[in-house]
Order: C-alpha cells, then sequence, then structure tokens
C-alpha cells in the first residue's frame, strides 16, 4: 500500500509569537518581544529605528554567548523542541516523488515509522525514519515517536526491499525510545529491535542515519546500524534519556543535568568517542530557526558520505561496517595474558 506525502505546511518561524521557548532561552525572549512591540507601536520613527538597532546588535550578543556555551542537558531540550523539523519535513525538503509504504504484513502499520522509495539528488534510495508528530492529536496518532515492534518490523521489510533492488538506505532516527507498552512486550519488542540490529549489519546496500533530533537507547539503534552515522549538532544520541538515567542512579529528577552530562550523549562527544561519523551544523538557536537552511546542509552531508559508499563493493561494504562497529568500544593497556 503507497501514498504520498501531503504539501508541506511547515514555515519558518521568525517572530517570536510563532516560536515556543525553552526556559533557559528566557533572555533571547525577552529581547524578541520588546523589539516586536516597538517596532509596532512607533513603525517608522527615526527614535525608535535607532532603540530596535541597539536592541537587535544586543540580542545579537546575547544569542551568541547563550548558544555557543549551551550544556548537554539544554542540547537535550533543543533535540526535543516542539517546532523542531521532523522526518516528514526533511523527506519533502530532500526528496522527490516519495512513496510511502505501510504495514509489517504481520500485524499492522505503526505511524511511528514512515518509509518509502524517492528520489533524492536524481537516485533512487529508500527513506526511513521516526515520526513524532506536531499536533497533539498527531503525536497521539503516532504514538509520541515511540515504534511498537511493527513498526521495526515495517522498516525491516522496506530495507530487505531496498537490498532486493540495490537501492541505498537512508534512515532518520528521532524517539525517546521504542515503546515500552505490554502490548509491545506481547508482540516481541526486543525480538524485532534485535533483529534490526542482526540483519542492517549484514546489508548489502549503503547505509547512511542522520540523528535529527533525539537517538533513545535501542529504539534508536534500531535505525542506525549504518555505514555512516550523522547527527545535528544540537540533537543527542544515548543508551537511556537523562530522566531515566537520574532515576536509576540517584532517584532525583534534579540529577538530570549531571545525568546528560554523565551520559555523553551531545553530538560533539559522540564524534570524539568515534561513535559518529560527522556532525552537521544548525543555525544559531537550532534547526527550528531556520529549516530550509539545515535541509540544505543535511543534503550536502548526504551527498558527502552516501555516494562514495556506492562505489563500493558489497564485499567492501560489509568489510567495512564490520570493521567500524568492531572498534567501537576498544580500549588498550590490558596486562599481558601471562601476568
Amino acid at each position: 500500500m503507497g501514498g504520498s506525502l501531503p504539501k508541506n505546511p511547515r514555515k519558518k518561524h521568525t517572530r517570536s509569537s510563532m516560536r515556543d521557548y525553552l526556559e533557559f532561552e528566557k533572555p533571547v525572549r525577552e529581547l524578541e518581544e520588546k523589539i516586536e512591540k516597538l517596532a509596532s507601536a512607533t513603525p517608522g520613527k527615526s527614535s525608535a529605528q535607532e532603540e530596535i538597532r541597539k536592541l537587535r546588535t544586543k540580542l545579537a550578543q546575547v544569542e551568541h554567548e547563550l548558544y555557543s556555551k549551551l550544556t548537554p542537558w539544554q542540547r537535550t531540550q533543543l533535540a526535543r523542541h516542539p517546532q523542531r523539523p521532523s522526518t516528514i519535513d526533511y523527506i519533502t525538503d530532500l526528496c522527490q516523488g516519495f512513496l510511502e509504504f505501510h504495514g509489517d504484513r504481520t500485524f499492522g502499520d505503526d505511524r511511528a515509522i514512515v518509509g518509502g522509495f524517492a528520489r533524492f539528488n536524481d537516485r533512487t534510495v529508500m527513506v526511513i525514519g521516526h515520526q513524532k508528530g506536531k499536533t497533539l492529536k498527531e503525536r497521539m496518532q503516532r504514538n509520541f515517536g515511540m515504534p511498537n515492534p511493527e513498526g521495526y518490523r515495517k522498516a525491516l521489510r522496506l530495507m530487505k526491499m531496498a537490498e532486493k533492488f540495490g537501492r541505498p538506505i537512508l534512515t532518520f532516527i528521532d524517539t525517546p525510545g521504542a515503546y515500552p507498552g505490554i502490548g509491545a512486550e506481547e508482540r516481541g519488542q526486543a525480538e524485532a529491535i534485535a533483529r534490526n540490529l542482526m540483519v542492517m549489519s549484514r546489508l548489502t546496500v549503503p547505509i547512511v542515519s542522520v540523528v535529527i533530533g533525539e537517538g533513545g537507547s535501542g529504539g534508536a539503534l534500531a535505525l542506525g546500524v549504518s555505514d555512516r552515522v550523522l547527527m545535528l549538532e544540537h540533537s543527542v544520541y544515548s543508551v537511556i534519556s537523562p530522566e531515566g538515567c537520574a532515576a536509576i542512579l540517584w532517584d532525583d529528577p534534579a540529577k538530570v543535568p549531571d545525568a546528560a552530562s554523565s551520559l555523553k550523549m551531545t553530538a560533539q562527544d559522540l564524534r570524539e568517542l568515534g561513535v559518529i561519523d560527522d556532525v552537521i551544523p544548525e543555525p544559531l538557536g537550532g534547526a527550528h530557526r531556520d529549516p530550509k537552511a539545515v535541509s540544505d546542509r543535511i543534503a550536502k552531508a548526504l551527498t558527502n558520505h552516501l555516494f562514495p559508499l556506492t562505489e563500493l563493493s558489497a564485499d567492501q561494504l560489509l568489510a567495512k561496517r564490520d570493521q567500524k562497529y568492531r572498534a567501537m568500544g576498544a580500549f588498550s593497556g590490558l596486562p599481558p595474558a601471562n601476568a
């Protein structure tokens, strides 16, 4: 079953009245509101224009200082921003002729996962990703981006289809994690994730993944065993959420920022650890401030990483993928075996 996406209604957010501000963005909100109020109250007045110019200069300084020193917890909040572009937004911006497929041919269709064939840079690819939804109604329909087993089995079906036709795979990762409900466990949530990990490790077509928001635990990794893993600058990727970590280790919600720091979940940390391959810069303030610019940067990064992979033979591709994941977590300094 297939169908194309509706026209993308997303617009660039520029006015403060159209933006959702995070708690740590309060200084930015106050300055933007002052600028808008002054501009609307005294349009064209020279004295007002001079004051607006000063406020805009101050705003630029505040934004630069604020966003250049973000903590891991603040980056996590940006990764979860309600206006942050989603998988469907990027598919609409980057691809042509997207044909969405539905269902796992076993149980049903999970709307927390979207996927299908599309054209990217005049090449047919299989594109698959998590989808959280924008409005509360859509978020509920898509289970807030937390897939059930049938979602992962749908993704697996599409990946095998891509391999059958020799098409590269692009995945967009944005989930708090796999859905932990009783029904999901009864239908084999752990097995579905594990099977995706196993099959993705041996697929004979190139795979490139982009973490566009949250990358939570096995729910994210089930779409992330790739030849190249990229992350947006303010996205996060971790074995557990900061809230879950704080609850387990300290049983204290106040420790959430400490947990975010300890988890090394930011793009910058993960690149240093060798877990990911590249960090895609975001506009000042996050991807939602200029979605078109982010789409252009993702397109460039995908081109740079995907197309060299298409020149490799299947054996070369599998060998390099195997080496990539075996190198993770390697350490030196072990004592001699006979010590």
